[in-house]
């Protein structure tokens, strides 16, 4: 596979015939990578229709009860992750291949353009982080890598990861999306992470789905009676 680059484009403030990517119950959070493994004829000419430009695409969220539009183009939820290809790797001669997308920014769907490509292109504005100046930024950070450790303590395996993964982001913002991909389980409730441009609402967010996870290891590991 071609490795991740470090390089993103720069954040417009609007996007034009950006082609999204339909999917149920995923999400792709800014600073956040997704692997996708892409086979479907419409999907393959996406990527290729990517690869060949700005290496774009955007992951959006199928609205419920989508199963018998599946094929066609069924309704998705307006907010959407923006994802540059940072990886690529062709499987065999047809097109398939599999594809690493890094979260590049929240955008909303603006209107869904006309299908002159076998895939979906829409017009979508960026979503900017929010955050009130009176919020304590450094102690919203200390909290989540606090909280990211002792979870870490619990995990079987990958605890040390998570710890590095914690530390390395460069920002508030970046750390509550990457612990919200990583961590966020339920489809509904990492749609409303990706809805929020409030940060510190999302640390909010997110710390009381750690401390629940936390709560429920700790009472796990107790003595059976």
């Amino acid at each position: 596979m071609t490795p991740p680059s470090s390089t993103l484009p720069p954040i417009p403030p609007r996007w034009a015939r950006l082609p999204i990517f339909p999917l149920p119950s995923v999400q792709l959070f800014p600073h956040a990578l997704l692997p996708l493994r892409v086979f479907e004829p419409r999907y393959r000419d996406m990527v290729r229709h990517a690869m060949a430009g700005e290496r774009l695409i955007a992951i959006a969220a199928l609205e419920p009860g989508y199963e018998p539009e599946y094929h066609n183009r069924p309704a998705v939820r307006p907010v959407i992750g923006v994802g540059a290809i940072v990886g690529h790797e062709p499987i065999g001669d047809e097109g398939h291949a599999n594809i690493i997308l890094r979260g590049v920014v929240r955008a909303r769907i603006e209107r869904e353009l006309p299908p002159d490509q076998s895939f979906r292109l829409v017009d979508a504005v960026t979503i900017d982080d929010q955050c009130d100046p009176s919020f304590d930024q450094q102690a919203g950070r200390d909290t989540l890598v606090l909280l990211a450790d002792q979870l870490a303590l619990k995990l079987p395996s990958g605890g040390e990861t998570l710890r590095e993964l914690a530390r390395s982001q460069p920002t508030l913002a970046a750390l509550v999306d990457v612990l919200s991909a990583a961590l966020v389980t339920d489809p509904d409730d990492r749609q409303q992470l990706l809805e929020t441009p409030d940060v510190a609402a999302r640390v909010d967010r997110v710390s009381n789905e750690i401390a629940t996870v936390l709560t429920r290891l700790t009472s796990s590991d107790g003595p059976s009676n």
